[in-house]
Parts: structure tokens; sequence; C-alpha cells
């Protein structure tokens, strides 16, 4: 397997991991209205970093790490659970702007953000189920493969999808006003909320 050939399938993976609507992309779009788009670049990047751990898991098959993973999923989804619901409650609580959402300044740095959505993602060990069926297929086509930059591009794939919703969320953000801001809290609130308990259903 050529760099060509373990780059590009891997960048895909990343991208069509991140792309589905989940927690981390209701907190890009949160953060990208509220702080602007480098506070939902960094959120995005904490899951692209999950994803690339949990991806390195897979390709370079380690095997009782991911053992111990699974067999200690339970409580770790629902810790990611209780971490959601203190996420859907802090958002649910934060007034509106005055100024509308352009007002809002970072409440945090890039690094809070970054890790809050890494901590988020690895606990959550399901993901790591997708990885190792598609890059033991990968793995397994030839000797030669590069696991080293299969990881990389799944960071990169997922990297690019985070860049392209914080840009394109940061653009609406001076046309969104105080009223619009409140709304938009609430359904961010309500979705986190509903991936909770959808990661509890899963589990029980």
């Amino acid at each position: 397997m050529t760099l060509h050939d373990a780059l590009l399938p891997s960048m895909l993976i990343g991208l069509s991991i991140a792309a589905p609507v989940g927690p981390v992309g209701v907190l890009v779009i949160q953060r990208s209205l509220d702080h602007g788009p480098r506070a939902g670049l960094a959120t995005g990047l904490g899951a692209a970093a999950a994803d690339a751990v949990y991806g390195a898991l897979g390709a370079f098959g380690v095997h009782w790490l991911i053992h111990a993973l699974v067999a200690v999923r339970t409580p770790l989804v629902l810790a990611g659970t209780a971490f959601l619901c203190a996420m859907a409650w802090k958002i649910a609580r934060t007034p509106a702007a005055a100024g509308g959402a352009a007002a809002t300044g970072p409440a945090r740095g890039g690094w809070q953000l970054f890790a809050s959505t890494f901590v988020l993602t690895l606990s959550n060990p399901a993901t790591i189920l997708s990885f190792i069926a598609v890059f033991g297929a990968m793995a397994g086509r030839s000797a030669t493969a590069a696991p080293g930059v299969m990881v990389a591009g799944v960071f990169a794939g997922s990297a690019a999808w985070w860049l392209v919703l914080s840009t394109a969320t940061g653009l609406l953000r001076g046309r969104l006003d105080g009223r619009w801001q409140g709304r938009i809290h609430r359904a961010s609130a309500a979705l986190l909320a509903a991936f909770a308990l959808w990661q509890v259903c899963a589990v029980l």
C-alpha cells in the first residue's frame, strides 16, 4: 500500500465520521456563533484529535487497549453522558448578548474548548469499533501499509470538516440578534440532552 493509497481513503474516513450531525457538531455550531469561528474550530479539532487516537488503536492493532476500552464501555459512556448533560445545562443558562451573537466574546481559551471535545469524544469508545473494522481491512491489503499515514489522514479529514463548518457558521454570526441567539442556545441544549439520552439507551 503506497502513501497515497493510505492517505486519501483515511481522510475520507475521518470526513465521514466527523460529518454526521452529533454532539460535537452542535457544539461547533453553537461556539462558532457565540465566540467566533476560531472557537468552533478549536472545538472540532478536539474531536479530530480523539478520532486520530482511536484511529491509531485500530491502525496499529493495540489489541490489549482495545479490549480494555470495550470492557469499560458502559462507565465511559455514562461519564460522557453526564458531561453532555452538564454542557447542555450550561448552554441553556447562558444569556443571550444584548447586542446579538456578534457581541459575545470568547469565554474560554482555545485549549479548554479543544480539551472538552477531546474528552467528550474519547468517552464514547463505540467509535473505535468502526476504526478497527475499516483500518483492519485497509492494513490487511498489504504488508507495506502505513498506519501512521492512515492516522494522519483521519485527523486531516476530520479537521477539514470542522474548518468548513466553523467558517460557514461564523459567517452567520453577525446576522443573528439576541433573540435568535437565545433560541440557538435552547435548541443546542435540547439536542445535547437528546444525544445524552440516546447514548444511555444504547448501552442499557
